[in-house]
C-alpha cells in the first residue's frame, strides 16, 4: 500500500508550473531541431536510395546503387581529401589565432571593446559579400595582394585558378571569417576563470608561461573543446567560398571541390537529389566519426571545474 502511495504521489502547482515554463521555454528549440535538422536528415537517408525522376517527379527506387557509384566516383574521394584538408588547415590555426587573441584582451589592453568589435565583425557580415571582397583581392592581374607582391619583387600569384594554391588561398578565408567567433567564445570562457588562482600563482613567482599552460589552458579546455568541435563541423561543410570563387570549369576545380559542392552539382545542376543525398549521408558519416572521436578523446585532455 504504501508503495501504491509513491507512485501515485500528486505533483505540486509549483513544480507542474515550473514543467510548464521549462517545456514552454525549450519548445521552440525542440521543434526547430525537429523540423530543420531530424526531419531533413530522415528524408535525405530515404532519398538517397532513389534516382530522381523528371522534374523532381517519379523517383526510381534503385537500392545502394547511389552509394555504390559513389564509392566508384573519384570525385568523390578528392571532394572528401579537399574537405579533410581544409579543415585541417582552418581548424587549427583559427583556434590557435583565436585562443591568443582571447588571452590578449582578457588582459589590461586600452580599447578592448573596440577591438573585439572589429575582430567580431567578419562574422556577421554576409559570405557572398567577403568571398567578393576576398576575389578582388586574390584577382589575378590588379588584385590587392598580387600588387604587394610586385612590390617587393615577387611575380604574382595565380590565387584562384592554380590548383596548388587555391585551397591554400581559401582556407585564409575560412580563418579569417571565423576566427572572430571563436575568440569571443573563448574570451567568455577566460572571464570564468577565478582570479584566485593567477593571484597565488603570482605570489608563488610563476611566469606569465607558466600561467598560460598550467592555469589558462587546463581551467578553458570545456570552452576550447566546444569551439574545436563546432569548428571542425562547420569547416566540414564548407561551401559558400569554394562555390562562389571557384567554378566547374575551373583547373583548380578538382582540388578545391568540397562534399557540400559536389552535394550541390549532383542535386541541383545534374538534378540527380538521390545521388547528392548519398553524398551528404557521407557527409554526415565523417563528421559523426570524427565528433565522436573526440568525444572520447576529451576525457583526457578537459578539464571541468
Amino acid at each position: 500500500m504504501k508503495g501504491k502511495n509513491i507512485g501515485k504521489r500528486k505533483v505540486s502547482k509549483k513544480t507542474f508550473n515550473e514543467w510548464c515554463w521549462g517545456w514552454g521555454l525549450v519548445f521552440p528549440t525542440i521543434l526547430g531541431l525537429v523540423v530543420l535538422n531530424i526531419i531533413p536528415i530522415f528524408q535525405t537517408l530515404y532519398l538517397s536510395f532513389f534516382k530522381s525522376g523528371a522534374f523532381g517527379k517519379g523517383n526510381v527506387f534503385v537500392g545502394l546503387d547511389n552509394y555504390k557509384r559513389m564509392l566508384g566516383d573519384e570525385q568523390v574521394w578528392y571532394a572528401v581529401r579537399n574537405t579533410i584538408g581544409y579543415t585541417c588547415i582552418v581548424v587549427p590555426l583559427t583556434v590557435i589565432i583565436a585562443l591568443l587573441l582571447a588571452v590578449a584582451l582578457n588582459g589590461k589592453l586600452k580599447g578592448k571593446g573596440a577591438y573585439r568589435t572589429i575582430y567580431f565583425i567578419p562574422m556577421v557580415a554576409a559570405p557572398a559579400a567577403v568571398t567578393m571582397v576576398w576575389k578582388w583581392i586574390y584577382n589575378n592581374q590588379y588584385g590587392l595582394l598580387n600588387h604587394f607582391l610586385n612590390s617587393i619583387g615577387i611575380d604574382s600569384v595565380n590565387w584562384i585558378d592554380n590548383p596548388k594554391v587555391a585551397l591554400i588561398a581559401i582556407s585564409i578565408i575560412g580563418i579569417w571569417s571565423t576566427v572572430g567567433y571563436s575568440m569571443v567564445l573563448l574570451l567568455a570562457g577566460l572571464q570564468e576563470i577565478p582570479k584566485d588562482y593567477y593571484e597565488a600563482s603570482d605570489i608563488d613567482g610563476a611566469t606569465g608561461r607558466f600561467q598560460f599552460f598550467h592555469i589558462t589552458l587546463p581551467l578553458v579546455s570545456p570552452t576550447l573543446f566546444f569551439v574545436l568541435v563546432t569548428s571542425i563541423i562547420t569547416a566540414m561543410q564548407v561551401f559558400d567560398v569554394i562555390y562562389m570563387m571557384i567554378d566547374v570549369t575551373s583547373p583548380s576545380y578538382n582540388s578545391t571541390v568540397s562534399l557540400v559542392y559536389l552535394f550541390y552539382n549532383n542535386s541541383f545542376k545534374y538534378s540527380n537529389k538521390g545521388y547528392g543525398s548519398a553524398i551528404v549521408m557521407l557527409l554526415l558519416a565523417i563528421i559523426m566519426v570524427i565528433t565522436v572521436i573526440q568525444t572520447k578523446l576529451q576525457k583526457k585532455w578537459v578539464n571541468y571545474m
